[in-house]
């Protein structure tokens, strides 16, 4: 089944959904990746903090895909906001790969101002081709501000927490002015979103599953949403989401069910 995607505005193409492994470890990273990969998805979302690049490097690697039909993404631990270049090249040798296709700075850190000195040498590591598009994670809109006034590249993605009980329609509004893409992380809200009587009916009359009904609202509203499942069954399920439409009755039962409250962590603190 084809994977929407959308055009970053450096030109890069992105595909709308993608595999997340926060809290996959161990044994359990090569077999749910290669599980995704052999589901059809190509976008893996990983990053250095979750201590599973080498694991996803190998079931990459063992899959026989070319590379160039992937969309890699890792991000730039806190701790390592002070040597960018060599943290980047560490993840690098622990997936194996020449590049990746995209690399964020996990969070701003408000304690301290290294996310500007982080971010100048991921715009050279880009230029250098270590990198094929660079953006930002949990930034809120004071901090894209910041660093749009302040360096004047843009950040071509900024992933937040987004899901029906937590969502930053201002910012996503605030990004996409500046030509940065949402990219969804927990989308489904952790469980809570497919658990939702709304969602559930919304469900039935579609004849699709409710984790479908969410992924299919995310994709029309124009974000990237990368959920994170190991169970093999759930896997395919949630990339299957491009057979059915939802109507804007859908989309306005769904958007009324935000509640403001983040199941996360606040950027302002982290």
């Amino acid at each position: 089944m084809p994977i929407p995607v959308l055009e970053l505005s450096d030109g890069n193409r992105i595909p709308q959904l993608g595999l997340g492994v926060w809290q996959v470890t161990g044994g359990e990273t090569v077999p749910v990746v290669a599980a995704a990969l052999d589901a059809g998805y190509r976008h893996i979302d990983t990053a250095a903090a979750y201590g599973n690049e080498r694991g996803v490097g190998r079931a990459i690697r063992e899959s026989g895909i070319p590379r160039g039909e992937l969309f890699v993404t890792t991000k730039l631990d806190t701790s390592d906001m002070g040597r960018t270049r060599a943290a980047l090249e560490e993840s690098l040798d622990a997936l194996g790969l020449d590049y990746v296709d995209l690399y964020l700075i996990h969070w701003p850190v408000p304690r301290h101002r290294r996310r500007f000195d982080a971010w100048k040498a991921m715009v050279q590591a880009r230029a250098e081709g270590l990198v094929r598009s660079i953006g930002v994670s949990n930034f809120t809109e004071k901090y894209l501000r910041e660093l749009l006034d302040l360096s004047g590249t843009v950040p071509v993605v900024n992933q937040i927490e987004y899901h029906p009980g937590y969502q930053q329609r201002e910012l996503q509004a605030f990004a996409m002015q500046h030509g940065i893409a949402t990219e969804a992380y927990s989308p489904l809200g952790m469980g809570s979103g497919p658990r939702d009587v709304a969602i559930g009916r919304i469900a039935g009359k579609h004849g699709v599953t409710a984790a479908q009904v969410i992924l299919r609202w995310h994709v029309q509203q124009g974000r990237i949403a990368i959920p994170k499942t190991v169970t093999p069954s759930r896997i395919v399920e949630n990339l299957a989401v491009t057979g059915f439409e939802l109507g804007p009755e859908d989309l306005a039962i769904i958007d009324a069910l935000n509640t403001g409250r983040y199941l996360g962590w606040d950027p302002e603190h982290v």
